[in-house]
């Protein structure tokens, strides 16, 4: 910089940092400061070159122009005011401060006692104040340029009815992949690879949601701790990438990653975690939100503000009712899919953001502000409904539009194939879109998100593998994760080796996709489900960044392929049928005039279910039949343990063309006629099609 330049006030938006051809605008929210400073440092972010106060405050907006500094330039923040913890004030300026807005990082996080506001040796705690700078121990932000050659690429815009998604980790998915260079590995470099590409169109799904890829700082390591934050649900910030994902330095990967997946017809879907940071309460490091302005940016208890109100679980909850905070939410969602090029969001305990001080509101501002947002309300929006805190469970009560996790199906479906009694009522209207939840206020089957397993408890394979956790490698002496996992391990506890055990394994876990995929709602799938990837009875492999989370490739066995063909057969049937898009729920009334109902329940014996079947609570099969589109469509799901003899319904036409059988065993195909008996297999599903 030049000894003639001078800074200038600059201007209070946009929030961040922007450069302009000419220099760099640096505009910072903090209602409570007395004082802040910006912090210039060299490239590698190891030495601080220089300060600058920043005088002009419009508003709460902190800002300054600072001319001749160029894209590429490293800094952070130090923010002054009181440090009065018991009135919620946690301001230090020996602290340099990650921007909230900032959109790259440099520098890894170290785990030193200086990151802390306080003092950790002092008996005082959080009461105590740390004089101990941390700049040597903290990330950095970086001024980036949005500019990027996106070469006209375009959002997919898929239907949400035509979705198939894939739930997946950018290390875990990629780590061990035998055909990606190794500085490929665990990136999103290695996402956008050709093999990964064409295995993902080559499997038929639609869209890829990513467990949480905002910084996270997964490479901490805490002093006495043996794990790794390794899912990535503590975010540090809402803008920038996570730097363990970046095979080199430019976030640039990320957008070359959605690009190259948009080119396949892929959609980019982000898991996001906006209702806490990886600051944690008032025992965490202060690393940006908390010493910018802690009483702002976070929810404080009504009792004694030194302490935090916490429906999370993580130890503090992001405060979204104040607007500055909602509106760097919202800039952020918007930020990733105008900038990334992202075609949706998946939110982490999303009734956290509905708040209003502590009680859930369905007519939140949080709600509001993304429904009436012009670009939020053209991608996918996806709830996890559940948080910590009083009422925190939430499955249903959403607006149309958005769509849920339903646990309620992944219970279901577990227990049925488990093999328990008592499911029949409760499968039937899980497997048809669970109206019983989502059918209010002109909401669409669309609403649920299917789903069997997703990252959060056993995987696949573990379900019927173990009858309980074992998750002792969490250095937790299991007790973290859940024990209602609704698992049946087919006999023997853990790795087995008799045929008839592994047999049964398998003819579970097919049974369970195959109810997934011929269900309504939208499906989510487990990467590695697909080819029965092990977790090794670990149900919460938070922390595991090693082969419990990494799909190992290079070990699927012939038996493992035969599972990855069923389910590329299962996805293609869904597609090909096309019934599976209906958006309204059905109502099991005659659609035409030859009696055809929409959805129609039927016995083993040929006949529609009853009263008296509905309360026969000891039955473990069930089929269905749906006319959609001219189609009729035939399902029989057999939990029993023996194989069922099964006669076919009497529908449209005479004759029925056998489409997917999930047992694996031979069926004989010719003259599947109305009132045919026909042998259903043990722990199976077969889907029928009239043939016309």
């Amino acid at each position: 910089m030049s000894k003639e330049s001078k800074p200038t006030q600059g201007n209070p938006y946009p929030l961040g940092s922007h450069y302009n051809g000419e220099g760099v605008n640096f505009a910072l929210y903090s209602a409570h400061a007395t004082k802040v400073e910006v912090c210039l440092f060299d490239k590698t972010g190891s030495e601080e070159l220089k300060r600058y106060p920043i005088t002009t405050n419009d508003n709460n907006i902190w800002h300054i122009f600072i001319p001749d500094i160029e894209v590429g330039q490293v800094y952070g923040y130090r923010v002054y005011g009181p440090y009065q913890p018991e009135q919620g004030h946690r301001f230090n300026p020996n602290k340099l401060l990650i921007d909230p807005y900032g959109k790259q990082l440099v520098g890894k996080l170290i785990w030193h006692k200086a990151i802390f506001g306080y003092d950790v040796d002092s008996p005082d705690k959080d009461l105590s104040f740390s004089r101990l700078d941390s700049a040597p121990y903290v990330p950095k932000s970086v001024v980036v340029s949005d500019e990027y050659d996106w070469e006209g690429d375009k959002h997919p815009r898929r239907k949400m009815e035509e979705s198939i998604i894939y739930e997946a980790h950018v290390r875990g998915l990629t780590k061990l992949h035998p055909l990606l260079p190794d500085y490929e590995r665990g990136t999103f470099a290695g996402m956008k690879h050709y093999s990964i590409l064409n295995y993902f169109k080559w499997l038929g799904i639609t869209a890829v949601e990513l467990l949480p890829v905002h910084a996270f700082f997964g490479n901490r390591h805490r002093k006495g701790w043996i794990n790794d934050n390794y899912w990535g649900y503590e975010s540090f910030s809402f803008f920038a990438p996570e730097q363990n994902y970046l095979s080199g330095s430019s976030i640039n990967e990320f957008k070359d990653m959605v690009k190259a997946m948009h080119k396949k017809g892929l959609e980019v879907i982000l898991d996001v975690v906006y209702n806490h940071t990886g600051e944690g309460n008032q025992m965490g490091p202060t690393l940006c939100y908390k010493g910018i302005d802690n009483a702002s940016y976070y929810t404080l208890s009504n009792e004694n503000k030194r302490y935090y109100y916490d429906s999370t679980g993580t130890g503090a909850s992001f405060n979204v009712q104040n607007p500055y905070v909602l509106e760097l939410v919202m800039d952020s969602l918007r930020y990733w899919v105008e900038k990334m090029h992202v075609d949706g969001f998946r939110f982490d305990l999303t009734p956290t953001l509905c708040r209003y001080k502590t009680d859930f509101k369905r007519d939140s501002g949080f709600l509001y502000a993304v429904k009436q947002d012009p670009v939020l309300r053209k991608v996918k929006l996806i709830a996890e409904p559940w948080d910590v805190g009083y009422a925190g469970y939430q499955l249903g009560a959403f607006m149309p539009g958005w769509s849920e996790w339903n646990d309620k199906y992944r219970d279901t479906i577990r227990r049925f194939w488990k093999g328990d009694t008592y499911q029949i009522p409760e499968l039937a209207s899980r497997i048809s879109g669970s109206s019983d939840i989502f059918n209010h206020d002109n909401r669409n089957i669309t609403s649920s998100i299917n789903f069997v397993t997703v990252h959060d408890g056993f995987c696949l394979r573990d379900v019927v593998s173990f009858n309980t956790k074992h998750n002792m490698s969490n250095g937790e002496d299991n007790r973290d994760g859940t024990n209602s996992n609704w698992s049946w391990n087919s006999g023997i506890e853990g790795e087995a080796h008799d045929s008839a055990v592994l047999a049964l394994r398998m003819r579970r876990a097919k049974a369970m996709l195959a109810t997934l995929l011929m269900s309504y709602g939208i499906p989510q799938i487990l990467s590695g489900d697909e080819f029965f990837n092990p977790q090794f009875g670990n149900n919460n492999p938070y922390c595991q960044d090693n082969i419990i989370t990494w799909l190992v490739w290079e070990a699927i066995t012939e038996q493992d392929m035969e599972m990855l063909r069923f389910i590329r057969r299962a996805i293609t049937v869904r597609k090909k049928l096309k019934i599976f898009e209906r958006l309204k729920f059905f109502e099991g009334k005659s659609i035409n005039h030859k009696g055809d109902k929409d959805l129609s329940w039927f016995t083993e014996k040929g006949t529609e279910f009853t009263q008296s079947d509905w309360d026969n609570n000891m039955r473990r099969s069930i089929s269905y039949a749906i006319y959609e589109n001219k189609r009729h469509v035939y399902v029989i799901l057999n939990a029993e343990a023996t194989d069922k003899s099964w006669r076919l319904p009497a529908l449209e036409g005479d004759t029925w063309e056998l489409i997917l059988n999930s047992s694996g065993e031979e069926f004989n195909t010719e003259k599947l006629c109305a009132y045919q008996m026909i042998k259903v297999p043990a722990w199976s599903v077969l889907v029928f099609e009239i043939k016309k």
